[in-house]
């Protein structure tokens, strides 16, 4: 019972916070910002739009393929359509509420191919485990890529608000010496410091992470190349997802796939702070665009529609395979 409050609860919060982000960047347009906006949807060359649908989907496809090659080790060989209609049902139920597309995908794997839950449910922690450490990788990358353009926009806004800013040089020495000091205190005060819940947790994070990529070294040399393969080029079309809504746009065509990685990483952190991204992701779309000089209208019209292109798919095929599923239960019974 409590669990349940718990996950309502997390719902609600993150509605909320999403219809927040679409009440709070509605409210401060005048009727003129509102129209460019809408005049930036109706000149997007929306053929660019089908082809972002089309790269999301096939994103869906390759992470069912890895996920299938989890199950080698189990002695279990879902067939590709209902591990894919699994992953499927997933991102749909996570529109619902956070997490229980986790559930969800393994229940429907137990419906299809009757793999018992909790095998399943070890299969989507390594592969949690894996992107997780996959991201902080993409988020190290992302930061040496946009590192000047960060650099600019953090510097001016800073320099409006104190009178001297550290150089360069001094960020990094100092960044070095809060390393050392941070290494010197987990030396000496790692037997205390398990006392405390949050650094256990964040312990237990990082030897997860590391258990998760030893389990993956073990599916055998093919597998495992398979399985990194697999993961690369998921990544990669995230990331091509934001190079190919720059190009249904007039004033965003010229700008490359440099660009669509800082997409990537702030629309990431939208989809952590509200459901399903509702409302936050365009915002930040919008602002990672304004880096590059792209204007509020068409930053937003972005966002807008790489969002919305996106859960369209999800809800489409998602749908589709939940009643697949449905029917193939009750054909069972």
């Amino acid at each position: 019972m409590k669990k349940r409050l718990g996950d309502i609860l997390k719902f609600v919060v993150f509605l909320s916070i999403g219809i927040f982000f679409i009440y709070w960047f509605l409210l401060k347009l005048d009727a003129d910002e509102k129209a460019a906006i809408w005049e930036s949807f109706l000149s997007a060359r929306w053929g660019w739009v089908g082809i972002v649908m089309l790269a999301s989907l096939v994103a869906h496809f390759v992470r069912a393929l890895r996920w299938q090659l989890l199950f080698k080790p189990l002695e279990h060989s879902p067939s590709v359509n209902n591990t894919f209609g699994a992953v499927m049902v997933m991102y749909l139920a996570n529109l619902a509420f956070p997490r229980l597309g986790e559930v969800m995908r393994c229940a429907m794997l137990r419906t299809s191919d009757s793999i018992p839950m909790e095998k399943s449910l070890g299969t989507v922690v390594t592969e949690r485990l894996f992107d997780t450490l996959m991201f902080m990788l993409i988020v190290l990358l992302g930061f040496l890529l946009m590192f000047n353009s960060v650099k600019d926009f953090i510097y001016d806004s800073l320099s409006q608000k104190f009178s001297t800013l550290p150089t360069l040089a001094g960020i990094v020495v100092a960044g070095i010496i809060l390393l050392v000091i941070l290494f010197v205190i987990y030396k000496i005060f790692h037997e205390k410091l398990m006392n405390f819940s949050l650094y256990r947790k964040i312990m237990e994070l990082i030897k997860g992470c590391v258990d998760g990529v030893k389990s993956i070294l073990h599916l055998g040399p093919k597998a495992t190349l398979l399985f990194l393969i697999y993961s690369l080029i998921i990544y990669f079309l995230y990331i091509a997802g934001g190079w190919l809504i720059l190009e249904a746009f007039a004033d965003t065509a010229h700008l490359g796939f440099q660009t669509a990685f800082v997409i990537y990483l702030f629309g990431s952190v939208g989809m952590m702070i509200s459901q399903g991204g509702l409302g936050a992701y365009p915002v930040l779309v919008w602002q990672a665009l304004a880096l590059y000089g792209i204007g509020e209208s068409t930053g937003l019209a972005c966002g807008w529609l790489l969002w919305g292109s996106q859960q369209a798919i999800v809800i489409v095929v998602g749908l589709a395979y939940l009643i697949y599923f449905s029917l193939l239960k009750k054909k069972k019974k």
